[in-house]
């Protein structure tokens, strides 16, 4: 009993603990890896595993983290992890993602304004010193400018994930306001890399390629977007926190770079050497933009290097063991 007093002592005195909901998913693993390699961090993941892979979660070798099994839309759930730990720095990623998943499921979308209200709700009054935010690239809709700046360009929401995405930004900024609690939202463009399901594009491409199946592409291709190699988007999140940067603010995480969808489905097929065929289907009713493009000024002056070229992005998830191994190869 003194050895765990002690240690629980010596947790809540010299370690930043970190809550990171939906820690099981592409970006929110991502993140979850890169903290527990420093050993001043300890990170608790929370996913409900609904779209989450344990999979997606560091490795044995490190032991300054825990995974708790929750949904944090259910109050009783996530408060009394929120509780026990007394968290220094939140970053809520859990929600439904993916276009055509929170197209068959709008109610259950919606439903991740209650798990935002709860964090801030358990933060407000709590040790939490700052809460981040995964926003979308979805919140601007169809642009009326390109790029698209985080104070200058109108956010346009139309479909139920973009509208969750615009409520979620409005609770922090209104929280900040009423309750002093620091915020920094991410709006998260097309991120890609080896944790990424086969529901996004890059690794479906990919996945498809590499098996020499039929790549299908939604109305012609020319839908244009920007696409973000996984170490930057978490190299910025992480810079950001360790240097106390953006406090109430918000930043686009993405690149700059223009591509069509029908370039980077030719681009995988060349990089790849596949014998995949590009078929067209029909457009989707609602939520896939024709334009995307960010304006990543921050992002670059915080990441203080080039971005990783799409071409070298794709190159490092074909070297991925975790994601052959995720796609059957």
């Amino acid at each position: 009993m003194v050895i765990l007093v002690y240690s629980l002592l010596i947790l809540d005195v010299f370690m930043r603990k970190i809550l990171v909901t939906g820690g099981a998913g592409n970006v929110g693993g991502a993140l979850v890896e890169k903290l527990v390699q420093d050993k001043a961090n300890f990170v608790i993941v929370v996913d409900d595993l609904s779209t989450g892979f344990l999979s997606k979660l560091p490795s044995t070798e490190h032991e300054n983290w825990k995974f708790i099994k929750a949904d944090v839309n259910d109050y009783r759930e996530i408060s009394a992890i929120m509780l026990a730990y007394n968290f220094h720095y939140v970053y809520h990623f859990a929600a439904v993602v993916g276009v055509l998943r929170t197209q068959e499921n709008p109610v259950r979308v919606l439903n991740d304004i209650s798990g935002i209200k709860h964090i801030l709700n358990l933060s407000k009054n709590s040790s939490v010193k700052h809460v981040f935010f995964s926003s979308s690239s979805e919140v601007y809709g169809e642009p009326v400018e390109l790029p698209q700046h985080e104070h200058r360009t109108p956010l346009n929401s139309r479909v139920p994930y973009a509208v969750v995405k615009n409520v979620g930004e409005s609770f922090l900024k209104s929280y900040q306001q009423e309750f002093g609690l620091p915020y920094t939202i991410f709006r998260f463009f097309n991120t890609y890399g080896p944790n990424q399901s086969t529901d996004f594009v890059v690794s479906r491409f990919l996945a498809l390629a590499l098996k020499g199946e039929d790549i299908t592409i939604y109305g012609d291709g020319s839908q244009t977007r920007t696409f973000t190699y996984i170490d930057d988007n978490i190299d910025t999140i992480i810079t950001i926190m360790n240097n106390k940067l953006l406090e109430n603010d918000v930043i686009n995480i993405g690149s700059d770079k223009l591509m069509t969808v029908l370039e980077l489905a030719n681009l995988v097929i060349q990089i790849t050497n596949s014998k995949s065929q590009i078929v067209h289907l029909p457009p989707l009713k609602e939520g896939d933009m024709t334009r995307r493009q960010p304006d990543n000024t921050k992002m670059k002056e915080i990441l203080g290097r080039d971005l990783i070229s799409v071409e070298d992005g794709i190159k490092r998830m074909m070297e991925s063991k975790k994601y052959l191994q995720s796609i059957g190869l």
